[in-house]
């Protein structure tokens, strides 16, 4: 199976960005620790830019797609739309769990289009999104 993991931005900063919230681990570090514990084809593309983020998932040939969109989450209804109009099942992923956060993160634009979310598992949240297009 073809997955493809987008990020948002500022998850270009893992590792040295809030290392409270969000760990020490670059994503870089860590998608190579993932790629070992899957057999999937993985690929893997971030942006800080919302039209680089819409363009990368226009264009992807993947049997699936896992997004964390980092602060698009909550207000890029060009985002939301895009998800809709994609014939690949995206599942949203956040590294903390946005429910508990600033009152501004609770609601995702994108939750309603996609085919599942996991919020608040730190990294691994990645993994069980992969986990969950096995099933």
């Amino acid at each position: 199976m073809k997955l493809l993991i987008v990020n948002g931005p500022n998850l270009n900063l893992l590792g040295t960005r809030e290392t409270q919230i969000y760990g020490n681990v670059s994503f870089e570090a860590f998608f190579e620790q993932l790629k070992n514990k899957t057999q999937h084809e993985l690929s893997y593309f971030q942006s800080n830019v919302e039209g680089e983020l819409i363009n990368c998932l226009q264009q992807a040939s993947a049997d699936g797609i896992i997004i964390n969109a980092g602060g698009y989450t909550h207000s890029s209804v060009a985002l939301r739309d895009c998800i809709a109009a994609i014939d690949i099942p995206v599942i949203e992923v956040h590294i903390s769990n946005i429910s508990a956060r600033e009152s501004f993160r609770h609601e995702s634009l994108l939750s309603p289009v996609c085919k599942g979310c996991i919020f608040g598992f730190g990294l691994e949240g990645y993994l069980l999104a992969i986990r969950a297009f096995e099933m």
